[in-house]
């Protein structure tokens, strides 16, 4: 069973919605129009994109729902410290997007009224301010309006979510944020890529703890959207359960939420050895010498297409998302993790991965543009 369809599913009495504005269509051909407040309409230049190839690869994703796409997540995007043990990633995340990777995720922590991306605690890892992650994503973003690309921050300090308001603010991605209809926003209610890229809201941001769409809307609440597998795995049995949210009633899981399968190995050090000091705590890091099986495309113990068998039959339907570290190791080359994902959402994958840069897809030029002119039309007959 592949994505394509999705369920349909009513809405709970207990969905909130917003208010509903009337927003222009963006030419995303290399313009972009816009109609402010006083009814002109005016048309600004655009960069020129590096990704011609629209709909985060696939033209066939423009008609998609952003919920029936299964989209790979670097775990711990920012943490490619060279030399760290605690990193979770060899690659940076302009490498990571140019790749494929569609969904950064990463703990946070916030110290000195600043939030940072730091493992544990910022003496272990510190990967630089969340607002220069942002800034990387709003520059890549620049370059490739046709994609969409989720966020989603670990709350590790369990702060509130207005801490975050100043570093998205002051980093440009303010504008590119994704609010959705309804509170909480059911599997079946979501967007089509084409949709949200044309309106120009293609960054949806998840904030697993202390998330308040009331006071912040643009940062949605993990999980009351999603639900997650087992994180942090230290064997390779990766199961399919849903262990967060707590006491999540099955049914509603299977037809209201999308979800995330944690697909990455882990073994427990000292952390007091990795920091020089007297902890006793321990500290969970990649199980590096079986990352190539982890991130295998073969359907064999351990090996993420395995896992995305047996969720895929324990729930009727694929991951959204596959959570891995150290995505560019992998069986039977690298990129098998983008190769599971192309299986799982029916079609192909043929790029070349990692660390390549932009790539260029100029023979499939036609069939993306004929793709977006059917979303366009699409979301002008739905407007």
């Amino acid at each position: 069973m592949s994505n394509g369809t999705a369920s349909s599913t009513s809405a709970s009495d207990s969905q909130s919605t917003r208010s509903q504005s009337s927003n222009s269509l963006l030419n995303i051909a290399g313009t972009a129009s816009s109609r402010p407040n006083n009814g002109t309409a005016t048309t600004s230049s655009a960069p020129l994109p590096s990704n011609t190839l629209p709909c985060n690869n696939h033209p066939e994703f423009c008609n998609r729902k952003y919920s029936n796409i299964t989209e790979v997540c670097a775990h711990n995007s920012a943490f490619d410290i060279k030399n760290n043990a605690a990193s979770n990633q060899a690659l940076g995340i302009s490498d990571q997007l140019d790749d494929g990777i569609r969904m950064l995720q990463g703990e946070t922590h916030f110290v000195n009224n600043t939030i940072y991306n730091c493992h544990t605690t910022c003496s272990l890892l510190n990967a630089g301010t969340w607002q220069t992650m942002l800034e990387t994503l709003v520059t890549w973003l620049e370059s490739n309006p046709y994609d969409v690309v989720t966020v989603l921050i670990v709350n590790s300090d369990f702060v509130e979510v207005g801490n975050y308001t100043a570093p998205i603010e002051n980093s440009g991605i303010r504008k590119y944020l994704y609010e959705p209809d309804y509170i909480p926003q059911h599997r079946d209610q979501w967007p089509t890529l084409g949709h949200m890229i044309l309106s120009g809201t293609r960054v949806v941001m998840f904030m697993d703890y202390n998330a308040n769409q009331t006071t912040v809307p643009y940062i949605l609440d993990e999980f009351t959207h999603m639900f997650e597998t087992p994180f942090s795995p230290t064997n390779q049995s990766f199961p399919c359960t849903e262990q967060r949210p707590p006491h999540l009633d099955p049914k509603m899981a299977k037809d209201q939420y999308m979800y995330l399968a944690n697909h990455n190995l882990n073994t427990a050090v000292d952390l007091g050895a990795l920091t020089g000091g007297s902890s006793s705590e321990s500290l969970l890091i990649p199980t590096y010498s079986q990352l190539n099986i982890t991130n295998g495309a073969e359907n064999q113990i351990g090996q993420l297409e395995a896992m995305r068998q047996n969720c895929t039959r324990e729930w009727d339907r694929p991951p959204n998302f596959l959570l891995v570290d150290y995505y560019n190791d992998g069986t039977p080359s690298p990129g098998s993790v983008f190769e599971v994902a192309a299986r799982a959402n029916g079609v192909t994958y043929n790029r070349r991965c990692c660390g390549y840069g932009a790539q260029s897809a100029a023979p499939a030029l036609r069939s993306s543009y004929a793709a977006l002119a059917i979303a366009m039309v699409f979301v002008i007959l739905v407007a």
